[in-house]
């Protein structure tokens, strides 16, 4: 006993050790693939931050290029009106938030400025650069310490020769003030390593020690600081404050549009807790199915004794269940026969309705099939006697009017079979349209002799629906046969048929349902006793083949009478091939 217990201890850690060190490669997996995408996004949102301070400057830029093609720039390099260019060049950088604007002449001396006091910008390169006929640039620090940006573009004369340059100073706190605070931390060195611009600016002016990763401040103090490489990733983890992340993804992007170095910090927070929440999940999936294993590895066990004892119960019991066994397959059989012999009762009851409704409708017809009968033998008769006068357009004209009216009775006759035939065949695609109209060709006969008023607008294209065209055609036969039933001796007889889609209406003018929640039991009728018709079978049988279909009927007493609505399954793609 105790060494099961101790194998089962056993397993039991090792089953442990597996899952953490499964979860251990998860959350390094997924820690690898959430750092790829705060990548991603981190140099998404480095290159929109570099863009936006390079299209920030790109103003000043054009700005000095524009005042050194001004008309007035010319009389100052030409020793005159002075005065005038440092009022225009003191109206430009009010209107265009420039820190100064000045001009120089090829040698580099001031000639006229914006600002009287000095701007503390070393403007000699600038100038030197601008003299080559290119465009400098530079960054530095007024004499009242603000960060500057400058750009210096170069006048010429009328022979393209350099005759100075135009020098424009930007405010970069001005320019950076709408996005200080914005995440993620983004920072941009100069030429000396040397943080010039930045969204946090407690790091302003920090500078990038000569030995390694990371920033010092500018006072020289060191403060918390370490690196390391994840794959291709750079990690700092830092102690600069509450407003800088912990542990960020370290991102770098080269500026050399405005020679400086655009870099990023994405707190790596996120990442860890993702990496951690699907370790987590992995360890609690593989530790919820360990424990369930081991439950049903218990459960088996102890089943596996009960079973022992079980047994014995069993053997003993096995003849009584033998014996209840055989009766239940003898009911089983007799339920079957019961079900099949029903099934064969119904089919059946539908036939006999459909042969009353033939026995119903066979004055009508045998009316309809003897009128062409005699117009064919007259017809016929007259075709002779014309052709014995030598009058074959006339023969001709009665023998067509002979063809046409046998095939108004094959028509006839055809519906008639269709009618009598007995349909066992499951829901196939039927046609609505061509079903009404078989039901309304088998009984405008009885329609004329009782003088009912058809009131129907047949569908101009096929409605395609699930069923038997037999037994729907079955159907729509007796709801329009009661419904002249139902007319008889009405001073108005109006039947209306409306067609809606898979969804049929059949409405008269008669009296209405006496009682429509039981219109469709069996042997309920509202009609006379010892009426032929009166068998109150049809709306049953009806009733059964329309919710075979998987559609349904339902009758209501309408404005004038009453009411019965046929909704059908409209056929489509997905019930022919479940069917």
């Amino acid at each position: 006993m105790k060494v099961g217990f101790g194998r089962r201890i056993a397993v039991i850690v090792g089953f442990v050790a597996l899952v953490a060190a499964a979860a251990a490669g998860v959350w390094r997996y997924g820690y690898f693939q959430a750092l790829d995408q705060l990548s991603r996004q981190g140099a998404s949102d480095l290159a929109l931050a570099s863009d936006r301070l390079t299209g920030q400057l790109q103003r000043y830029r054009e700005l000095a290029v524009l005042v050194a093609d001004h008309p007035q720039i010319g009389t100052v390099l030409a020793g005159e009106d002075v005065r005038a260019a440092e009022a225009l060049f003191l109206e430009i950088a009010d209107k265009t938030a420039a820190e100064d604007i000045r001009l120089t002449d090829a040698a580099g001396h001031v000639l006229a400025s914006a600002r009287i006091e000095p701007t503390g910008v070393d403007i000699a390169p600038l100038v030197r650069r601008a003299t080559q006929g290119a465009l400098g640039w530079g960054n530095g620090q007024s004499a009242s310490g603000a960060r500057v940006f400058a750009y210096a573009a170069p006048v010429f004369d009328a022979r393209s020769q350099v005759k100075g340059a135009v020098v424009v100073t930007a405010d970069l706190a001005g320019i950076e003030w709408d996005w200080v605070g914005s995440n993620p931390a983004v920072f941009f060195t100069d030429a000396a390593d040397r943080v010039f611009i930045t969204n946090r600016s407690e790091i302003v002016f920090w500078q990038r020690p000569a030995d390694g990763p990371g920033l010092v401040p500018a006072d020289g103090s060191a403060l918390p600081f370490d690196s390391y490489r994840i794959g291709r990733h750079e990690v700092w983890e830092m102690g600069w404050g509450p407003y800088l992340p912990q542990n960020a993804l370290h991102l770098v992007r080269p500026l050399p549009v405005i020679g400086m170095t655009g870099e990023a910090l994405v707190d790596v927070t996120p990442a860890r807790r993702l990496a951690t929440l699907q370790a987590a999940a992995v360890a609690a999936l593989c530790l919820a199915f360990g424990a369930l294993l081991f439950l049903a590895t218990e459960r088996r066990r102890t089943l596996a004794e009960a079973n022992a004892q079980l047994e014995a119960r069993v053997a003993s019991r096995t003849a009584a269940l033998s014996d209840s066994n055989a009766q239940l397959r003898r009911e089983a059989i007799e339920r079957e026969e019961a079900q099949a012999a029903l099934a064969r009762a119904q089919v059946d009851l539908a036939q006999a309705g459909k042969l009353s409704a033939l026995g119903q409708m066979s004055a009508g017809l045998s009316h309809e099939l003897n009128q062409p009968l005699m117009a064919i033998q007259t017809y016929a008769d007259n075709a002779v006697a014309f052709l014995e006068r030598d009058k074959p357009a006339r023969a001709s004209d009665n023998l067509k009017r002979i063809s046409d009216m046998a095939r108004r009775m094959g028509r006839i006759i055809k519906n008639l079979r269709a009618f009598a035939r007995q349909e066992n065949e499951p829901a196939v695609r039927v046609d609505l349209a061509h079903v009404l109209e078989s039901a309304v060709e088998l009984t405008k006969p009885r329609m004329r002799q009782l003088d009912v008023m058809l009131d129907y607008d047949p569908p101009t294209s096929p409605i395609w629906v699930s069923g038997g065209e037999v037994r729907l055609g079955q159907v729509f036969v007796n709801l329009i046969s009661n419904a002249m039933d139902a007319m008889v001796g009405r001073e108005t007889r109006v039947l209306r048929i409306v067609v809606q889609g898979p969804q049929v209406r059949i409405c008269d003018t008669g009296p209405g349902i006496a009682v429509p929640d039981r219109v469709f039991d069996p042997f309920y009728s509202t009609k006379e006793v010892g009426a032929s018709e009166g068998m109150g079978l049809g709306l049953s049988i009806s009733y059964g083949i329309v919710q075979s279909f998987g559609g349904g009927i339902s009758g209501k007493n309408g404005p004038q009478g009453a009411e019965f609505t046929v909704d059908l399954r409209p056929w489509v793609a997905h019930v022919e091939a479940a069917e």
